[in-house]
């Protein structure tokens, strides 16, 4: 006898992990800066699209290939560093940050589409501005 499983029937199971940290979309001016395999220094214009205190994902105004894993500097740029959404790790100037992960492609450049960025900040900053987000939100 054949039995046919119902979708339905199946456990929900996602890929997904829980993210850290609140994202919040936020579109700022920024630069990415890094040395390639060469060991010649690299940069490149981009924006975000949503931060978090620990993490970004951001989109580069010119086709760019780094690659996954790669170290790069994360900056905002001067204008915008006074925004109060803006992670107070990245009001500071340059954050030291990984490519943990590369976007979609773009099929006209064959480069992606953005990477996201994993800020490498002391975990006791990034608990105590949770922390203090989570009570000002109480207190209002």
């Amino acid at each position: 006898m054949i039995q046919t499983v119902l979708s339905s029937d199946r456990p929900h199971v996602t890929g997904r992990q829980p993210r850290i940290g609140d994202r919040r979309q936020l579109q700022v001016q920024g630069r990415l800066i890094w040395r390639d395999a060469s060991g010649a220094l690299r940069f490149v214009s981009v924006v975000t699209r949503d931060v978090s205190d620990v993490d970004a994902f951001v989109e580069c105004q010119v086709p760019t290939s780094i690659p996954l894993y790669r170290l790069v500097h994360f900056q905002i740029e001067r204008a915008s560093r006074e925004r109060a959404e803006l992670p107070p790790a990245l009001q500071h100037g340059k954050v030291l940050s990984a490519v943990y992960r590369v976007g979609p492609y773009r099929a006209a450049t064959g480069t992606p589409h953005g990477y996201a960025l994993r800020l490498l900040i002391e975990p006791s900053a990034v608990v105590h501005t949770t922390r203090k987000r989570s009570a000002l939100a109480v207190a209002n």
